[in-house]
């Protein structure tokens, strides 16, 4: 039979407020700190070109069905052409791994490091921070009972069967707000600005823009298009419709 618990205000007022304010001071610092390590590299005229390409065919397909039959073949033609199309790739051009260009370029490999460094030393710091302050507390509750599958989840550093699951650890409560600011911070800093740790752990081995696959995957979506010009006959349509909502 699971306890419940009197929690004492001090613990809301020592272990709980305090080290949600200092998650969310942390992530502002961050934030700032990051901006000003981050460097502004020199943009590569060739792969912005191949980005703006690899826009317009998107383009093209999204709006394909507005331009007449024959307009439309000589824009797919244009781009996706064997000789001298903007998204034919030739096979003899190898392309370069985008992992390696990134270790061969010695401001992209600063940059990746500066970002993982960013993450990685000050959540360091702040778990043995809550390790060794806050250890064993007993934080909040949730308002609404959980089965047994989130005592692993919520109670970390309590090795109390006895305690219901809707009870929180203070190392959880590190854990959710860690993964679980990004809305406060979409406030804070902006929707654009908004720090996702669980983003920023999947690119740690980032991967940069592979233009040769992003070419060929839009010139196959370009070839296996179906045209159907929707514009004839559209003024009768619109004509129907418009009697209609007068009538």
């Amino acid at each position: 039979m699971a306890e419940d618990l009197v929690l004492d205000t001090a613990i809301r007022d020592w272990v709980l407020i305090p080290l949600s304010v200092v998650m969310v001071l942390i992530g502002v610092l961050r934030y700032f700190v990051s901006k000003l390590m981050r460097s502004s590299p020199t943009p590569d005229a060739k792969m912005v070109k191949e980005g703006q390409i690899v826009i317009r065919a998107r383009n093209l397909k999204a709006g394909a069905n507005f331009i007449p039959p024959k307009s439309f073949r000589s824009r797919r033609f244009y781009f996706s052409n064997e000789e001298n199309g903007l998204l034919h790739v030739p096979k003899d051009q190898a392309a370069q791994n985008p992992q390696a260009q990134m270790f061969s370029d010695p401001n992209m490999a600063m940059d990746m490091m500066k970002k993982n460094l960013s993450m990685i030393i000050p959540q360091t710091l702040t778990f043995a921070w809550v390790n060794f302050f806050f250890s064993g507390f007993v934080a909040a509750k949730i308002p609404f009972p959980l089965t047994q599958r989130f005592r692993s989840m919520l109670q970390n550093g309590i090795d109390l069967s006895t305690v219901d699951v809707s009870y929180v650890s203070s190392r959880s409560w590190y854990f959710l707000n860690l993964f679980g600011l990004r809305g406060l911070f979409s406030l804070i800093l902006g929707d654009e600005n908004a720090i996702d740790d669980t983003q920023r752990m999947m690119q740690m081995g980032g991967f940069g823009f592979d233009a040769s696959k992003s070419l060929s995957a839009e010139k196959d979506g370009l070839d296996i298009l179906q045209h159907e010009w929707v514009l004839p006959g559209f003024e009768h349509r619109a004509e129907s419709v418009l009697r209609k909502l007068v009538q």
